[in-house]
């Protein structure tokens, strides 16, 4: 009874995200992909800023940082790569160059980009390399995208302020120049929200999602 138990135990923590959509529960038709402004047209976001951050299986960051307060909107998809509308099927193949990414719109009256790569690197482990726990392949890998110089500064400073302080291992957090951001496929979207009790998200993506809501409590949205 006790090995029956362990073994369940290991199949829910050692599958992956790309094994977890496969199911077929999670099989939905895909939606065309597009690049995040033909996505966001028409939206009203004035005085909001963005940050594009890729920490492992998007369903797990995306969750982690839609709980804070000032995130307007966290929307999954894929950044990095050198093909034009990726599909997720193509990106979990590695060979797109693509990560899975969380594009973040937020408020800077509310949250600043300093406090939101806290976040981020509490939400994952920064010092493996195309690795986040059973999820192992460059599209998998950490990744910040900065879009200006102050951003690129910031997210450097804040790199170093880690590698001097927290982690015993040296991040390999990889700090590449925006270009575009593809919109991943619509289930992703709110993935952990809309299958709280699915095998992934109840082993993987809930403990990272309740640890950041810890550490950040105080940022939590009431």
């Amino acid at each position: 009874m006790l090995i029956s138990a362990i073994l369940v135990i290991f199949f829910l923590v050692s599958e992956s995200c790309e094994q977890a959509i496969n199911t077929p529960q999670n099989k939905k038709q895909e939606n065309e992909i597009v690049d995040i402004n033909t996505y966001l047209n028409g939206k009203d976001f004035t005085g909001m800023e963005t940050a594009i951050v890729a920490g492992g299986c998007f369903w797990c960051v995306e969750a982690a940082f839609q709980q804070i307060e000032g995130i307007v909107e966290a929307i999954s998809g894929y950044a990095g790569g050198h093909t034009k509308n990726p599909t997720y099927k193509e990106v979990c193949t590695h060979t797109t160059g693509h990560t899975e990414a969380v594009y973040l719109i937020y408020n800077p009256s509310i949250i600043n980009l300093e406090t939101l790569l806290d976040i981020f690197f509490v939400a994952h482990d920064p010092t493996t390399l195309n690795r986040q726990g059973p999820d192992v392949g460059e599209s998998y890998r950490s990744a910040l995208f900065y879009d200006s110089e102050k951003q690129k500064m910031i997210i450097d400073a804040k790199i170093k302020e880690y590698n001097e302080s927290t982690f015993n291992n040296k991040i390999v957090t990889e700090l590449i120049p925006y270009d575009v951001f593809w919109v991943a496929e619509e289930y992703h979207q709110d993935f952990y929200w809309d299958n709280p009790n699915q095998g992934y998200v109840q082993a993987v993506s809930k403990p990272k999602v309740e640890k950041v809501a810890k550490v950040f409590k105080h940022l939590l949205k009431k």
